[in-house]
Formats: C-alpha cells, structure tokens, sequence
C-alpha cells in the first residue's frame, strides 16, 4: 500500500487547500502528513507552513494542483449554471400544472425578485459585451 500513496495530499479548505506531504518512509512504517504550506484558491497565493521553505518540486506539485482545482470549481460553477436553468425550467411546470394557490403566494414574491435581478445583471453584461 505504501507504494501506491502520493507524495502530497491536499486537504480541502473553504479558499483552499492546507498541504501536507506524505511519508510511509520512517522507522515504524506508518503513514505520517506533514504539512508543509497553505494555498488560497481564490487569490493563487502559497504560503509556506511555520519556518519551511518550499523545494522546487513542492512549489511545482502545488502549484500544478492549484490549477487543476481552479479549472475544477470553474466547471463546477458553469455545471451549477446549467443545472439552475434546468431547475428554472421544471419550476415553470409546476407553477403552471401542480402547484397550490398556496405553494404559489409562498415562493412568487421572492422568485419574481430573484428572477427580475438576474435579468438585470445579464442585461447588463450583454450590453457590455455588446457596447
């Protein structure tokens, strides 16, 4: 199993990642982390962990990682973008063939705002890009 570990594991944070390396080569053969720096995901910075320094190879590794995860939640995001039209879509069809006059006067109001300042924003920005 030892063979079959990476070198560095990268545990997920809410901006990030903390990462730490990963060592099965000690004297009791057991798996240790030690963490070796801090990444922001949003503003690409890398951090070293305490007093260490970064060899070339840790700073390649993470940095490689930070691009593989921006691309990854910037996928996401679009994926979530696909799937919210999708839900725009089924609630269409449920306002106009399930829902209960109830159901209705709950959710209108705050879906008319909602859908009005979204409508806005994306008028806005294809002007932009128009202009």
């Amino acid at each position: 199993m030892a063979g079959e570990l990476p070198e560095y594991y990268f545990r997920i944070r809410e901006n990030g990642a903390a990462v730490f390396r990963v060592d099965t080569e000690n004297r009791h053969r057991r798996i240790e982390m030690d963490q070796i720096a801090v990444v922001n995901v949003k503003n690409g910075d890398i951090k070293p962990h305490g007093q260490r320094e970064l060899s070339d190879a840790d700073s390649a590794r993470i940095e490689t990682w930070l691009a593989d995860r921006q691309a990854l939640l910037a996928q996401r995001d679009v994926d979530d973008i696909h799937r919210t039209i999708d839900h725009l879509n089924l609630t269409a069809q449920w306002a106009q063939q399930r829902a209960s006059e109830e159901q209705l006067e709950d959710v209108t109001d705050a879906l008319l705002l909602a859908m009005h300042d979204l409508r806005s924003v994306l008028v806005r920005k294809k002007a932009d890009r128009l202009g």
